[in-house]
């Protein structure tokens, strides 16, 4: 009995002895998955362009709207020995010349001439009407002021199309120079009346906060993912109204907060009733916006293993070669797990906060440290993984490249920056200059890398109804 136990503790002394110089098994303790559900966000206060056009044609089709029919009536002759009435005859035509507006309006005009003597207390009076047709020339310097286009109308001649003449005390005088003084009344109220149907037509007011509205919406821009986009205007400045190229642009610039989200809709909104607009005498223009970047936990693993394929790591005479990568998220860092074989087998657990290296464009692990199991034999047997050379290494191999990303992020961004129609006659066009990634957020399906572009960006407003 005592030669057998004698054996049996020989076989166990040998059997440690043999396990120690060969590959240990290790059992890490394998760290949940859990995730924050605060809202992920990086707000950016930006400037935009925001030009906003109007048809010439527009303009004329909407001035004809408010300027109709009987347009001037003078019933009184006593003062000036003549009744007048003006009819818009034809639509008016506008176009644009030299950085203004040049108007032909198509008059029909009635007058009632008196002609004859009034001496000493004797009145000897006649009267004769007539019915004239001509056009008027009018010229406007056109502003924007308080939402709307403001013009300063001149009047040109009037181009008649017959100017008979009337018969008095035998003499044949030209009715043009007999109705002067009324004509000449009229045109300064005609300038009055063009000025008042354009600034009546064309209230941008509606047209710049509806389009403002639909552009500030919230929009999912991956629904995967869960990535969501929204602006908040908050200030509109203008300085000037161009008239040129068959239409009139009102130059304008914006500012406004723009938020990404990700897991639900961003926080921001739109009051258009606190919406401010002023006058600027130059309007800044710089941009900033945040697009998200997505890569899975799978295709960020698949990239890190390429980093570890086929290569040991070696200290010494010890020696490990990764097998497998896995990553997900805990508590706003992320678990890298390790397959390894050689000195030892089984899994170790790396944690570290991702972080980016923008000279190489890739994710790196900043802060990372072995995840050990201190109450088994792991701290023990791999040490010399853990804190050692090979550990080193195995942490330097812990990145991988998000060029890739980078570039389906600037796709993604040119997408609304290329003739985007969030609404009828709204366009968003622009360009970015610089993709900079400036936070990584792990969410249950992803790794999200937040990307701030900085570029110019136009909204343009076209078309009135």
């Amino acid at each position: 009995m005592k030669q057998l136990v004698q054996f049996i503790a020989s076989l166990i002394i040998i059997s440690f002895l043999f396990s120690c110089g060969t590959t240990k098994k290790i059992e890490a303790l394998k760290p949940a998955p859990s995730y924050s559900n605060d809202i992920v966000y990086d707000k950016q206060t930006s400037y935009l362009n925001l030009p906003v056009e109007v048809a010439v044609a527009d303009l004329q089709a909407q001035t004809n709207k408010y300027l109709n029919g009987l347009i001037y009536d003078d019933e009184k002759i006593e003062d000036d020995n003549l009744m007048m009435k003006v009819w818009k005859q034809a639509p008016i035509l506008i176009n644009e010349n030299n950085g203004r507006l040049e108007m032909v309006l198509p008059l029909k005009i009635w007058v009632k001439v008196r002609y004859g003597i009034d001496k000493f207390g004797i009145s000897l009076y006649d009267t004769k009407e007539l019915n004239l047709n001509g056009k008027i020339k009018l010229n406007s310097l056109v502003t924007f002021s308080n939402w709307k286009l403001s013009t300063n109308t001149q009047i040109g001649g009037i181009d008649w199309v017959e100017a008979p003449s009337i018969s008095i005390a035998g003499r044949d005088v030209p009715i043009n120079i007999l109705i002067k003084p009324a004509i000449a009344l009229f045109k300064g109220k005609l300038g009055k009346m063009v000025d008042d149907a354009i600034a009546q037509s064309v209230d941008l007011k509606p047209y710049i906060l509806n389009a403002l509205e639909q552009v500030s919406k919230p929009v999912q821009v991956n629904n995967d993912y869960h990535i969501w986009f929204a602006m908040q205007p908050v200030e509109l400045y203008t300085n000037r109204a161009v008239v040129a190229n068959k239409k009139i642009s009102v130059v304008m610039g914006m500012k406004a907060y723009l938020e990404t989200t990700v897991n639900s809709k961003p926080t921001l909104s739109f009051d258009k009733n606190k919406l401010l607009l002023m006058a600027t005498e130059k309007l800044p223009d710089d941009f900033g916006v945040s697009v998200a970047g997505i890569c899975t936990y799978d295709v960020a693993a698949a990239l890190m293993k390429q980093n570890f394929a086929g290569k040991p790591f070696q200290s010494g005479s010890r020696s490990v070669t990764i097998t497998d990568v896995a990553l997900w998220g805990k508590d706003g860092k992320m678990i890298v797990e390790l397959g390894m074989v050689g000195s030892v087998n089984g899994k170790f657990y790396l944690s570290g906060v991702p972080a980016y290296d923008s000279s190489k464009q890739e994710i790196y692990l900043d802060q990372i440290d072995f995840v050990l199991d201190s109450k088994n034999q792991l701290l023990r047997l791999g040490d010399y993984v853990a804190h050692g050379l090979i550990g080193r290494k195995i942490k330097e191999s812990c990145r991988y490249s998000i060029k890739d990303q980078l570039a389906q992020g600037e796709t993604t961004l040119k997408t609304y920056l290329s003739n985007y129609q969030p609404a009828k006659g709204v366009r968003v066009n622009g360009r970015v200059d610089q993709l900079t990634p400036q936070k990584i957020a792990l969410t249950p399906n992803a790794i999200v890398t937040m990307i701030t572009a900085n570029g110019k960006v136009s909204i343009s407003v076209d078309g009135i109804q």
